[in-house]
């Protein structure tokens, strides 16, 4: 029989020091005179949230030691496993000599050495030493291991520190290092060189980036990494810090380059801090050095930077926000001075319930567009506008089911203009608008428990501007959707307003099959009472009328997405389409866009766009990964970009190849091919998922 939760008595004085109790549990459990207890058969410790198993444990009272036999196992209460054929420990397990034994670390690195040495339970010095996080197959070398004459790990700081250490790769030694240092798995941040980074471009050419990181304390770290090839010396910068109430990350690099005379630099930096009272202060800096740095460097690819500094305040009721911004081209037919180059805005708006219901809402607001040129119009025109607004809404169900919202409003502006001699210096804007719309939900239910949603709707309103039309500093880039069909006005801003009476009407049926399958039609037009100027021509919502909204999805269970949308005029025909088709399941994952526009002047485009972009995902196996996407100009019959990434994935090794190549230049950028190849190896990469898929023996 067993002896169960026996109190292990001659370990009183580690009892006393520990504020716990060890239990021990075994098949046999005997007295050898006065001064020596033996258990043997199925012996279990538990004590202080560790737990050992052996066969046999004799503890000695004189020398106050444990002596074990095998197999022994020792799980700690951090997770850490450790097996050894014998031992000759203390009682608390914290400083010994165990032979033949073996660490395991967060499930993931193990440790096998000749002999272990334990020390104030917080130091392991092993000798002769394998280290992997690879499978190990019998007596077949693993993927990759680590052997070394000596290793200490300090359980307490999470460092490994290896002597006399050699790389293996499936045996073969391929790096000698008389000292090396390696983080515990389970340890989230440490000093030390990260994984490098293979690149190569046809810019660029081959290179190498060999990141380091430091920490500075707990809440602060800087990531240094030299790039260097044979056309580039590169140094890239990365500084975090967390604050009790915010967050702030830097990051640039600096580069002498054969491409560009002179050095080459970069410069992002953004934060966010609360400060009370729902007060938020969020700022960005971006800086470059020239237009195509970004893009020669795979760091960004953008258009134009952005520098703002933000004050912002949200809760339930009240909006509040002041933003200053910095906008800086990268584009080749763009000048930073008629931009405009600096844009304020200040905004305030809260709502209430009256009492006699419905909601209103009060706003005001300022903003600001000023350009650094002097020149009279568009490239040197500064404009400033302040204004206040106000409007009450309200909704009622109708009989038969019918939806009503009805909403009237006022707004007044004062616009400020400078260096344009089309517009007053000041001038007044004062705008009433009112509208009202109908819904009409109708659902029908199937006898096979398909289901339909068929929505009507009807919108009537009205707005009018008194005063002189002042410049349009907002963007001009809306488009008619669903979303914006029943709007009074579906400007982007405040600068310009639709005025008149005007009409929008829409169709959209929804059906919900029995078999998860959902499928939606959408059909809109807008009509109006006056012709609508400041739309651009595929904006779908230029002139009196506006073009036929056709849209449409469908969504199935399987992971498939057919998502479209259209704009078609009634003389030119179809001005816009844009389309994405997707499926994906547990192993394969599939994309593809389509968009077409039509030529638009006032978009800067003299000629049709006609793309297609493809994005695919496939998982060929439990190790190999494969990526692929591109862009496809149909109206020009060139591609525009494509790339390739191979990952091979292992539980002990990450191993990624990558191909990508841009085909599009201008006069600031070259198409360039990109090669690169990086890898990482198990449980010394803070990316690393513990539990990855093993390949088992062989490989």
């Amino acid at each position: 029989m067993r002896v169960l939760s026996m109190l292990f008595l001659l370990l009183a004085p580690v009892v006393a020091s520990a504020q716990g109790a060890a239990t021990l549990v075994a098949d046999r459990v005997e007295l050898n005179g006065e001064d020596q207890l033996i258990a043997s058969g199925n012996v279990e410790v538990l004590f202080d949230g560790n737990r050992l198993t052996a066969s046999q444990i004799t503890y000695d009272e004189p020398s106050d030691t444990l002596r074990i036999l095998g197999p022994i196992v020792i799980q700690a209460n951090d997770g850490t496993i450790l097996t050894a054929d014998s031992a000759t420990l203390d009682p608390r397990l914290e400083n010994g000599i165990l032979q033949s034994a073996r660490i395991v670390l967060d499930q993931q690195l193990q440790l096998a050495a000749y002999q272990i040495d334990q020390r104030d339970g917080r130091f392991s010095q092993l000798y002769k030493t394998t280290a992997t996080s690879c499978r190990v197959c019998g007596t077949a070398p693993p993927l990759w291991d680590i052997r070394a004459e000596r290793v200490v790990y300090d359980e307490q700081e999470q460092q490994i520190y290896f002597s006399n250490a050699t790389l293996r790769v499936k045996g073969t030694p391929i790096l000698w290092l008389p000292q090396m240092r390696l983080p515990d798995p389970d340890l989230e941040r440490s000093t030390g060189l990260l994984v490098p980074e293979q690149r190569n471009t046809t810019q660029l050419g081959f290179g190498v980036k060999l990141p380091y990181f430091i920490t500075l304390g707990d809440h602060r770290d800087l990531t240094i990494t030299p790039y260097l090839s044979s056309e580039t010396t590169t140094l890239e910068l990365r500084y975090r810090q967390a604050f009790a109430t915010g967050d702030i990350t830097v990051e640039g690099a600096i580069s002498d380059d054969t491409v560009v005379d002179g050095n080459r630099s970069y410069l992002f930096a953004e934060g966010t801090f609360y400060l009370g009272d729902s007060y938020q202060l969020i700022f960005d800096l971006e800086t470059v050095s020239d237009k195509a740095y970004l893009v020669d460097y795979d760091y960004a690819d953008k258009d134009r930077l952005d520098s703002a500094v933000q004050l912002l305040r949200v809760d339930d009721d009240t909006l509040y926000n002041a933003r200053l911004t910095y906008y800086q081209t990268l584009l080749d037919d763009e000048d930073n001075a008629s931009l405009p180059p600096i844009v304020a805005d200040i905004s305030y708006e809260t709502s209430w319930e009256p009492t006699f219901g419905g909601i209103l809402r009060y706003g005001t607001s300022f903003d600001l567009a000023y350009r650094t040129d002097d020149t009279d119009g568009d490239d040197g025109r500064d404009v400033s506008r302040i204004g206040a607004d106000g409007s009450w809404s309200d909704s009622w169900v109708l009989p038969h089911g019918v939806l009503a919202e009805a909403q009237i409003g006022l707004r007044a502006d004062v616009y400020v203009v400078d260096d344009d001699d089309d517009f007053a210096d000041e001038d007044l804007r004062v705008a009433p608008t009112t509208g009202f719309t109908l819904r009409w939900p109708l659902a029908r239910l199937g006898n096979n428990g398909t289901s339909h949603l068929l929505e009507p709707v009807v919108s009537l309103s009205w707005s009018d501007s008194y005063g002189a039309t002042p410049p349009n500093e907002d963007s001009l880039r809306t488009e008619l959707d669903w979303a914006n069909l029943t709007a009074a006005s579906r400007f982007a801003g405040e600068d310009r307003i639709e005025t008149g009476a005007q009409a929008a009407a829409g169709l959209q049926w929804t059906r919900f099959g029995a078999g998860g399958v959902t499928s939606t039609v959408s059909f809109g037009r807008i009509i109006r009472q006056e012709t609508q100027d400041g739309f651009t021509a595929t904006s779908g919502l230029d002139g009196k009328n506006s073009d036929w909204l056709v849209a449409g999805q469908i969504t199935a269970p399987g992971g498939f997405l057919i998502d479209a949308r259209s704009l078609w005029d009634d003389d030119d025909g179809l001005t816009v389409a844009d389309s994405r088709v997707a499926w994906q399941n547990d192993r394969v994952s599939l994309g593809a866009n389509y968009v077409w526009l039509g030529p638009d002047a006032d978009e800067d485009r003299t000629s049709t766009i006609s793309e297609w972009e493809v994005d695919a995902a496939f998982d060929l196996n439990t190790t190999w990964t494969l990526e692929v996407d591109g862009r496809y100009d149909v109206a020009a019959d060139e591609p525009i970009s494509a790339g390739m990434g191979l990952e091979w994935q292992n539980e002990c090794v990450t191993v990624t190849v990558s191909a990508s190549r841009r085909f599009t230049s201008s006069s600031t950028v070259d198409a360039t091919t990109t090669y690169g190849i990086s890898g990482t190896i198990g449980s010394f990469d803070a990316g690393q998922t513990t539990g990855s898929t093993a390949t088992g023996c062989g490989y």
